[in-house]
């Protein structure tokens, strides 16, 4: 751990170097990441976050989630609302499913095993961003795109059988609400835009760390796979450049896996949660392999 510490250290400070050697490239890497969460995250995110969060403080969650209760329950050893969740979590895209599991589990309406299930499927990217996004604007094919997001909503549910068995101890909930109180709408507002400005700060954090790493991703055979890895937006830029099969399966994978950026951002609804980052990180992982393998598979038929 001492070890471990100061390595980061070190890096801490070669990169605070960086930028103060050359601070214009950093101020344009902060500004592009500060346009991409305003203009093409912010507009999404935000409205779902306020509309889940007051569907789920007027305890409609359950009404909601009937129709999926039962499959999702039984399949994936969840809640009634796992359902639900995911529906909207394809719906909605990053990182709006990971806040309504937090929601859910600080409203005691999910245990912590159960929460922990839940996010292996319920972490998702949406169709605007793929098929919109990648397919239309980047990769020139609605086509392709259409896979994609098939690829992506399948690997999702897949991904969760394989953590369907997971369970951990459970922690105090003392800071959580024990009686049932009023929907405060000013709450859910500033609750929702705290999460959105996370989020923000997240984006623009990786947009600057992968203009650091710019001259190390160079040297790497797959660049945009190792950029996705940090970043998707910027990886999937970079794959749109390489021929169609392998764009695609990049694509896949780096959406699927949603990069340290997303998965940073994830962490930061979780935080009550206390989910390891490395176990989130794992479970995103092993989707982005499914989805990449889906991709592989349907990209023959096209």
């Amino acid at each position: 751990m001492k070890n471990f510490k100061l390595i980061l250290t070190v890096l801490l400070l070669c990169f605070a170097v960086m930028i103060a050697l050359d601070p214009q490239q950093f101020i344009d890497a902060s500004l592009n990441g500060i346009s991409a969460w305003a203009l093409n995250v912010l507009p999404c995110v935000l409205p779902f976050m306020i509309i889940t969060k007051a569907i789920i403080e007027l305890g409609q969650m359950e009404k909601l989630a009937k129709p999926f209760s039962r499959p999702f329950a039984k399949i994936y050893s969840t809640g009634a609302s796992s359902g639900y969740v995911y529906f909207i979590s394809v719906l909605a895209g990053y990182p709006v499913g990971s806040k309504m599991v937090a929601d859910l589990y600080e409203s005691k309406r999910i245990s912590r095993s159960q929460a922990f299930r839940m996010c292996s499927f319920c972490s998702n990217s949406g169709p605007m961003f793929i098929i919109g996004t990648v397919g239309c604007l980047l990769l020139k094919s609605p086509q392709i795109g259409a896979i994609l997001f098939i690829s992506h909503a399948l690997s999702a549910l897949v991904n969760g059988l394989i953590y369907r068995k997971i369970s951990v101890k459970e922690v105090s909930r003392q800071n959580s609400q024990t009686q049932k109180k009023p929907m405060d709408f000013a709450d859910i507002i500033i609750s929702s835009v705290q999460g959105a400005l996370s989020v923000g700060a997240i984006i623009c954090l990786f947009f600057i760390i992968i203009q650091a790493l710019d001259p190390l991703f160079s040297l790497l055979p797959f660049k945009p796979l190792f950029e996705g890895m940090v970043e998707l937006t910027r990886g999937c830029i970079d794959a749109s450049a390489m021929p169609k099969f392998t764009a695609a399966i990049v694509c896949s994978f780096v959406i699927s896996f949603g990069g340290f950026s997303t998965i940073m951002q994830s962490q930061a609804m979780l935080k009550k949660l206390r989910m390891p980052t490395w176990l989130f990180s794992i479970q995103k992982f092993s989707q982005g392999l499914i989805s990449a393998t889906i991709t592989s598979l349907l990209m023959l038929t096209v």
